[in-house]
């Protein structure tokens, strides 16, 4: 068997690539290209049609087994390509964590223009962010969206690159099994006009609690971010502003609970739990 391809050093213009792709947007923007670290967040990429540019792993962590996993991902889509054995100063180098089975992957951007955003069902639910910049926050509504199979997550006036690795990495992969569109706040609306779908911000201004609401229709969920809520474009053309009831000393809490709560009663009322 021909030995595998191998780095070892940090100087390596490769590596090095790889870590501006870790560390820069622009990086990512020019390349149109993103790390994925983790068997399991580079598996869903592949099942979602990503294409893997290339491909490492760390043969100490990463057992032969493992790596045979990923191959047959990668074959299933007619992708032959081997992976490159690294350092342990490498994978360090580059790995945002330790605990990712010692694979890493250069992968290529997809499209998530608002345009290219398709809506297969009659009835869909979806939720709108308005300018989220934590990646945390993101990554939670993510696997918010992904939990409830969500039509769409779309992100109106982004302020965050979709590929950032503590997105893709607080996500746990359902950066790749969601459908994520972006576009601004008014393009969004167009959009939700023309999906014909009910939007229900949640603000507490001129509201109603969201219990009230039937939000088994074509729905959108429309939240923003906890310090400065949505702006007023979102306000004026929502067919009912929706709060949650609070009990305690604030007023707010954090959008991806908030987000949770709207989602499963919209799921709920549609009989699907």
């Amino acid at each position: 068997m021909k030995s595998p391809l191998s780095i070892e050093s940090l100087q390596n213009p490769k590596v090095k690539d790889m870590i501006r792709l870790k560390e820069k947007s622009r990086a990512r923007t020019q390349s149109s290209s993103f790390i994925i670290e983790g068997q399991r967040e580079l598996g869903l990429a592949i099942d979602a049609g990503y294409e893997v540019l290339s491909w490492y792993v760390q043969p100490h962590i990463c057992k032969e087994q493992q790596q045979e996993a990923v191959r047959a991902k990668l074959e299933v889509q007619g992708n032959y390509l081997a992976p490159t054995h690294i350092s342990q100063a490498v994978f360090e180098k580059i790995a945002q964590r330790g605990s990712t089975e010692g694979v890493i992957a250069v992968v290529k951007a997809k499209n998530h223009q608002l345009d290219q955003l398709i809506i297969k069902r009659k009835n869909p639910l979806v939720l709108v962010a308005e300018a989220p910049e934590k990646p945390g926050n993101i990554g939670a509504l993510l696997r918010t969206a992904d939990a409830a199979n969500l039509d769409a997550l779309i992100i109106a006036n982004p302020k965050s690159d979709l590929y950032n690795p503590n997105i893709v990495r607080s996500s746990v992969g359902a950066v790749f099994s969601v459908p994520v569109a972006m576009g601004s706040s008014s393009e969004v609306l167009r959009f939700l006009e023309k999906l014909q779908a009910n939007v229900y911000a949640a603000a507490l201004q001129a509201s109603c609690p969201y219990t009230e609401i039937d939000f088994s229709g074509p729905t959108a969920l429309v939240v923003g971010t906890e310090a400065t809520g949505l702006d007023a474009l979102w306000l004026e053309a929502s067919n009912q502003n929706i709060r949650i009831p609070m009990r305690g000393a604030i007023d707010s809490m954090n959008v991806s609970v908030a987000a949770g709560i709207l989602i499963f009663e919209a799921l709920r009322q549609r009989s699907i739990l």
